[in-house]
């Protein structure tokens, strides 16, 4: 009995590796400390009726935020890891096997994990404000797309301390993915960590884009939106059409290895090319799904702190849309020497090219918003600043890698992993990061400190280029992508030593961020105007935070950057609140458990088919039907904030007395 212990045990939790048995002991002390701070404090019951059961839309973009920044440390630490692999010539920091896993968790954690979250997070606090919402659309779906977003992320991170991270590669190609190449359950974590995480993905666009399209203030139409709200609805047109592909790729690649059948694998009749079609044709829409919200930000951004217009609404709405479509008609440019044959590679090597041109228009609007403004370089604007060089490089290598013939040269090399870096570090985490300090003060009712978050902002940006500018140069000496160590004779040591440094200033630069975050806490200034930067849309005209109701009476809409134009009509003096003659009750919908029971459902249902466990996947699964039907015959989901109230929270939100 007890060898039937041992064995599992050993099975059952990863050993062996002193980095892997630290962060085991350092997950059961954090478990351990946050259970004893709840106990201690009396808090499991305010955890639970104020987050865990929230349907509000504004709490559960501060989930998805803080969800995200701890993804980014996690796989912020990945990366270094793999840069002390590679910082010298026949390093043995990290055994192969290792490396292999980092590397992959590495790829899946900053693109589902950390990237996702951060641009839904956002999604929920500033769009519904933006478009003078109460709320979004399905108010119980959306907690449901969070949990089952943090359930599948907490599935595929435990596989790190049990059973063992995957390590075919961010996009499992087989038949690295395979049972014949991966018999172990790592795989496994990673198509059902994804495959939970992707339908809360897959449901959150849905949701945004009904939010949209029935839910903006009167007198708003669509071409007087946001440009931030423009850029969500492209993302999100985007995300319902690619999600799909990848739940079926995933789907597929499952029943190869849990039910014998045969769609990759070459030996029974199937076809590992039409795994990489497939996961392409979601892959390549999903940079743009992140990317395009970051645009978005940027716009915003540009025009409130150039005291201007955005240039060429219409031109940015057209590219913005336009990339949205054009996205799909890309994909195969990811395998050109693959044996495509010309005229294939000819068609995706033009559409490749076809598609940087509206995301060139965005760059001049930019630049011309900017000409003649009165700019004001707080830090938002600086991220947006420092966007627009890097976004250029990354897009001149883009279109190199579109030329067919060239990219047989720079296929699978260190190249495309700086250009790869270069467009979603320099386009998606600096416009993310423009978007959380632009947006702090609504979400708060704080800014963070400026001094800080420059200092912030100049390590990253001079990490970034130095660990990877030197990438392009390895890459184009012939260092392959997935490289785990090399000779002292290859050459690549000093240039690689360069890019591990560059690496760890980005890392400084995250713990610069974590203090300015701490600092801001303990020493803020209170924000009482609601309009922290002088802006220009409708989520400035509301205070900081926002009530539950958002807006005690809902906005009427005139023109594009209604809030500006009437401030601009008073002499830049904010127009007086809604009298108290036209509050109403506010029609809001209730907490609700189900979403975070649902998805820990569906946590424990995927853990089963992890492990091939009937006796947990099949219960867990009865769980989740059982709590459809809940739902189903669930009534009493709403309630009214009487006058009275809302009376009370303006006056206390405004600083008024009553």
């Amino acid at each position: 009995m007890l060898d039937k212990i041992k064995d599992f045990a050993s099975e059952f939790f990863v050993t062996g590796d002193p980095l892997i048995l630290g962060a085991q002991v350092s997950i059961a002390l954090a478990m351990v400390a946050i259970v004893f701070v709840l106990t201690y404090f009396k808090k499991w019951g305010w955890l639970w009726r104020e987050w865990l059961t929230t349907v509000d839309h504004k709490k559960i973009g501060i989930m998805y935020i803080i969800c995200s920044i701890l993804m980014l440390f996690r796989g912020g630490v990945d990366a270094l890891l793999m840069r002390l692999q590679l910082a010298m010539p026949e390093m043995e920091f990290l055994h192969a096997d290792h490396y292999n896993q980092i590397f992959t968790t590495h790829g899946v954690i900053m693109i589902f994990f950390m990237a996702m979250p951060l641009m839904f997070g956002l999604f929920n606090i500033i769009v519904p404000l933006q478009i003078g919402a109460r709320d979004v659309a399905y108010p119980f779906l959306n907690s449901l797309s969070f949990w089952m977003f943090f359930f599948g992320a907490m599935l595929f991170n435990v596989s790190f301390v049990i059973g063992g991270s995957p390590d075919a590669g961010w996009l499992a190609y087989p038949p690295l993915s395979e049972l014949s190449h991966s018999p172990g359950v790592g795989q496994n974590f990673y198509i059902w960590g994804i495959q939970i995480s992707g339908i809360g993905s897959l449901a959150t666009g849905i949701n945004f884009i009904v939010t949209i399209l029935k839910m903006r203030a009167p007198g708003m139409k669509l071409m007087k939106m946001p440009m931030f709200s423009w850029s969500v609805l492209s993302s999100c047109v985007t995300i319902i059409f690619a999600f799909p592909i990848l739940t079926i790729t995933l789907v597929l690649l499952w029943l190869d290895r849990f039910a014998g059948a045969h769609f990759f694998t070459l030996d029974g009749g199937g076809n590992p090319m039409m795994y990489i079609n497939l996961i392409w044709m979601w892959g390549h829409p999903e940079v743009y799904i992140v990317v395009l919200p970051a645009f978005g930000i940027f716009s915003e951004v540009v025009a409130t702190f150039s005291k201007k217009k955005l240039f060429g609404y219409k031109s940015m709405v057209f590219a913005l849309m336009s990339i949205s479509i054009v996205s799909f008609t890309t994909w195969a440019h990811h395998f050109f020497t693959m044996g495509s044959g010309a005229n294939v590679n000819a068609f995706f090597a033009v559409t490749t090219m076809i598609i940087a041109i509206p995301t060139g228009v965005k760059i001049f609007n930019w630049l011309f918003t900017m000409y003649r403004g009165r700019i004001t370089f707080s830090t938002p604007m600086m991220w947006s600043i420092a966007f627009i060089p890097c976004f250029v490089v990354g897009g001149m290598t883009g279109v190199m890698l579109s030329v067919a013939p060239a990219d047989f040269q720079f296929h699978n090399s260190y190249f495309l992993i700086a250009h790869f870096h270069q467009v979603l570090i320099g386009g998606v985490v600096f416009g993310y990061f423009a978007g959380l300090y632009y947006w702090w003060p609504k979400m708060f009712g704080f800014k963070l400190n400026e001094h800080l978050g420059k200092w912030a902002f100049w390590f990253w940006n001079i990490g970034f280029y130095v660990c990877f500018m030197p990438q392009y140069v390895v890459g184009l000496d012939g260092m392959t992508r997935r490289t785990y160590t090399y000779d002292f004779d290859m050459g690549w040591g000093s240039l690689n030593l360069v890019s591990t440094i560059g690496a760890f200033l980005m890392g400084l630069a995250f713990i610069f961020q974590v203090w300015q975050i701490a600092y801001s806490i303990k020493h803020h200034k209170k924000e009482t105007s609601g309009d922290a930067w002088d802006g220009r849309t409708l989520e400035w005209s509301i205070p900081s935070p926002a009530p539950v109701y958002n807006f005690a009476v809902l906005p009427k809409v005139d023109e594009i950057d209604d809030w500006w134009e009437k401030k601009q009509k008073l002499g830049g003096k904010a127009p007086a609140a809604a009298s108290e003659s036209q509050y109403e009750p506010i029609h809001m919908p209730k907490n609700s458990g189900l979403p975070f029971i649902k998805s820990a459902l569906w946590f424990f249902a995927g853990f089963g088919f992890v492990w091939e466990w009937a006796w947990l996947y099949i219960p867990a699964m009865i769980g989740v039907l059982i709590c459809m039907i809940v739902r189903q015959f669930s009534y009493d989901t709403d309630y009214y904030i009487p006058v009275d109230e809302v009376k009370k929270t303006e006056a206390a939100t405004r600083g008024l007395t009553v």
